[in-house]
């Protein structure tokens, strides 16, 4: 049974229209690349999968015990935002929101888990510092620490490594191979062909034509 499944799915703005007419599923435990041209619609298809922007037609659904509200997301960040003046702590913490309801502060068990994710991506030592003084790397470690604590089920990442060195580049695609071993359905938005051909179990390429299916039949559709 599908997490995850779109089926005839259209996006993007009023009449523009990114893309169209889209059918895929995603299965527990799969690594799906997204790949494709700038201007495509993959951060598009991505924030429509998310509830975040409305799509023009076809329906998206969740399955085999996913909720929405159990889907981490790393979205690509802005300027502005690397220069957020908030700690490390904080930043993580903020991932617990939808556990919080109404309730205006964040409990014993959901403090826990921030810090179970802080030790996990290795940041746990810098919980007091700024989040704007710390490396590109260090920044996108802390926003993945925030998504795991949104879900233990799925993980949306958009261009995780955009802009990283090739030493944290590294890194960041070992630290998401980890948590995909554990279980953790991942879904990425790349420019990295090597990078898919290594982790992805499955293929979304959007673009004049459209394919979707497993790394090997990827390799077969491109020759």
């Amino acid at each position: 049974m599908a997490q995850l499944s779109c089926k005839k799915l259209s996006v993007g703005y009023g009449s523009n229209v990114l893309v169209d007419s889209l059918s895929f599923s995603v299965k527990k435990g799969d690594y799906l690349y997204i790949l494709g041209d700038n201007g495509s619609g993959k951060t598009t298809l991505m924030q429509t999968i998310l509830h975040l922007i409305k799509p023009l037609s076809g329906e998206i659904k969740t399955g085999d015990g996913l909720l929405y509200d159990e889907i981490g997301y790393l979205p690509q960040q802005t300027e502005a935002q690397k220069d957020f003046p908030a700690s490390v702590r904080e930043i993580v913490l903020s991932g617990n929101q939808s556990r919080c309801g109404r309730r205006p502060f964040y409990n014993k068990a959901e403090k826990e888990i921030a810090v179970e994710n802080m030790k996990k991506m290795g940041i746990y030592d810098l919980e007091k510092r700024c989040y704007r003084e710390l490396s590109g790397g260090q920044q996108q470690r802390v926003l993945l620490a925030r998504a795991l604590c949104s879900t233990q089920k799925m993980l949306l990442l958009d261009e995780p490594v955009t802009g990283l060195d090739p030493e944290a580049t590294a890194e960041m695609y070992e630290l998401i191979e980890e948590l995909h071993k554990e279980g953790i359905t991942i879904i990425m938005i790349s420019h990295d062909v090597d990078a898919a051909l290594k982790y992805a179990s499955h293929i979304l390429y959007i673009g004049k034509n459209t394919f979707f299916g497993t790394r090997e039949e990827y390799l077969c559709w491109k020759k």
